[in-house]
């Protein structure tokens, strides 16, 4: 299968710290990826790098057959699709939704001089009914939800029928029902076998669609396993990646995980102690809790 993505030996230093470091990673063009892991772990960077908006301080990183750093990444961006938080930041307040999505065919954020033609007005009404959020067209998105605009990103990144989709946190801050919606959704654009490569970052197993096929787990810039989502997602990586112990299990294609119950819990002075393994696996440190 033809690499889409291709990290070696990848690090990412900032200040003195490696907030990647040595990443080995690569994505063919028949897998959908999630990157999982807590905060601080690396895992917007490395969607960064994926899409080719900053580069590495050493290793390769290739991105659709062409190397960072030997590449004009004004040819290369349009070719991926972005939705985070950062680009949200940058689409003005008073911003027609429609606009805020045919944009992206010019890789732009905020409507200028440039013109559109009738089939980019059409692609951009297709793409906005594809996320649930047609209706929201002529409405300006500083007067959307937070759940009504991670839809609108989502859409004007699959605008420029990307060969590459990242998505950063698609589900945060969205409540239980407009998080179901946008995960099932997603599970069928990943299923979709037209739809392009996808890679997903999320802190939580809950949100990972149905049709992902892989899994990266970072823990402080490194990876703590990857491959299989099937095989390498369980209690002893998730314990590893987040630093408590977790069991993990899978209802109906969608993830769920918990933490272990203490060894023993003690009644205190001050309430209750944990006493017993809280953190890693071995560890034996408490917690009043």
């Amino acid at each position: 299968m033809v690499e889409v993505l291709s990290f070696r030996g990848v690090s990412v230093v900032r200040g003195g710290r490696a907030i990647v470091d040595r990443l080995d990673w690569q994505v063919t063009e028949d897998q959908r990826w999630v990157i999982l892991g807590p905060n601080g772990a690396g895992k917007t960077t490395v969607l960064q790098l994926a899409a080719a908006q900053i580069h590495p301080t050493s290793g390769h990183v290739g991105i659709l057959g062409e190397s960072l750093g030997s590449v004009d990444v004004f040819d290369l961006r349009p070719r991926i699709g972005l939705a985070s938080a950062a680009l949200a930041e940058r689409i003005p307040a008073g911003e027609r939704v429609r606009d805020v999505v045919v944009t992206a065919a010019w890789a732009v954020t905020g409507r200028w001089h440039e013109e559109y033609e009738d089939a980019d007005v059409a692609r951009a009404r297709g793409v906005l009914e594809l996320v649930g959020v047609s209706e929201l067209a002529d409405r300006t998105f500083g007067t959307l939800s937070e759940g009504e605009r991670k839809r609108v990103q989502i859409a004007r990144a699959l605008m420029t029928d990307p060969e590459l989709l990242l998505l950063d946190e698609p589900a945060a801050g969205l409540d239980l029902g407009a998080r179901e919606d946008l995960v099932t959704r997603l599970a069928g654009i990943a299923t979709d076998r037209w739809a392009p490569v996808q890679v997903l970052v999320t802190h939580h197993v809950e949100e990972i669609p149905e049709g992902f096929t892989h899994v990266l787990m970072l823990r402080s810039g490194r990876a703590v396993a990857a491959g299989p989502i099937a095989e390498v997602l369980t209690g002893r990586t998730l314990t590893e990646t987040f630093g408590t112990r977790l069991r993990s299990g899978r209802v109906r294609g969608r993830y769920w995980a918990r933490s272990l119950p203490s060894d023993r819990v003690a009644r205190g002075r001050r309430g209750f102690e944990v006493v017993g393994p809280v953190g890693s696996e071995g560890d034996g440190s408490g917690a009043s809790v």
